[in-house]
């Protein structure tokens, strides 16, 4: 499985995803804009916005190369030396606030030298949390997972807990998903090629989960409360991109593009001091389940209470 390989099927996912999500919206239409790396490579970032479902969102491919700088070397705790990265990035921020916040990224990274790895996570970012809607989301993923190695679900679902996690909050950035990092022979008991078609039946698996909940929830009327609670958990999502991502770190240090590294902040955010839901609210009840460990396959906790 060569990079190049790699880099088409990343390119014809991208076109798959923006297929069916268009279909999903009915109205919203992603507009193209290609873009090139300064030291070489490139990418597509598919840009939608004021859709009937999706207020913004975007579907990014890239494949870029260069100089891994000293720092980032630093970082990823290897030895310098020109590198190779591809991969899809999503993010898509709805219009109703019953509709949750989506994102996915599946990527190769490779260096000069012979070593890469997979990495990449998919993860929901509900604004009020519904378990049922949770379930479904993480029984769809523990399906892709377990086609490829029962170990895979458990194993991710902990380590997105603990990537998508807000520390200075003491909350998670939503009811969670899957995410997993430096994937190859040396990390599991898997080839290359098996781990590319897990890599890929996750990317896969995006579209049809998601536009479930485009179906499901957008025709759910909503308040100006509701649309209040919304803007402030956005602005959650803004305070974990901007300060914790790696993906964005990652956008920046390698002299990314700044419009397609951003494209993950909502149209719309705020930030209210000290905001306290009432009790026993479905913001409060959001509020008491943002937290690591939670078994949503197992769940019994009562919907929006």
């Amino acid at each position: 499985m060569t990079k190049e390989l790699i880099e088409t099927a990343f390119l014809d996912l991208q076109d798959d995803i923006i297929r069916s999500l268009e279909a999903a919206d009915g109205k919203g239409k992603f507009r193209v804009d290609r873009w090139e790396h300064k030291d070489g490579g490139g990418g597509r970032s598919c840009i939608i916005e004021k859709g009937n479902v999706i207020e913004k969102g975007g579907v990014n491919f890239s494949a870029v190369k260069g100089k891994l700088s000293e720092k980032m070397s630093r970082a990823l705790e290897i030895d310098a030396g020109e590198f190779f990265a591809t991969g899809v990035s999503i993010v898509l921020h709805p219009e109703n606030p019953h509709v949750p916040i989506i994102h996915m990224n599946i990527r190769y990274f490779e260096m000069d030298n012979g070593e890469y790895w997979f990495g990449g996570g998919i993860d929901l970012t509900p604004h009020f949390i519904v378990p049922s809607q949770a379930t479904y989301f993480h029984q769809g993923l523990k399906n892709v997972c377990d086609e490829h190695d029962s170990s895979f679900y458990p194993r991710f679902k902990t380590w997105a807990d603990n990537y998508f996690y807000i520390p200075h909050r003491e909350e998670t950035r939503g009811v969670g998903g899957i995410f997993f990092d430096r994937l190859n022979e040396k990390t599991t008991q898997h080839t290359k090629d098996e781990l590319f078609a897990f890599v890929i039946a996750v990317g896969r698996s995006f579209a049809p989960l998601y536009t479930h909940f485009m179906k499901d929830s957008s025709s759910k009327s909503w308040s100006e409360h509701e649309k209040k609670w919304q803007l402030l958990r956005r602005g959650r999502y803004v305070e974990f991109n901007l300060v914790y991502d790696r993906g964005t770190k990652f956008g920046l240090e390698t002299g990314g593009r700044i419009e397609s590294i951003l494209m993950s902040l909502p149209q719309h955010a705020s930030w209210e001091y000290n905001f306290t839901p009432e009790k026993e609210s479905a913001e409060a009840f959001t509020l008491r389940h943002l937290k690591k460990d939670i078994d949503w396959l197992a769940s019994d906790l009562t919907e929006g209470r």
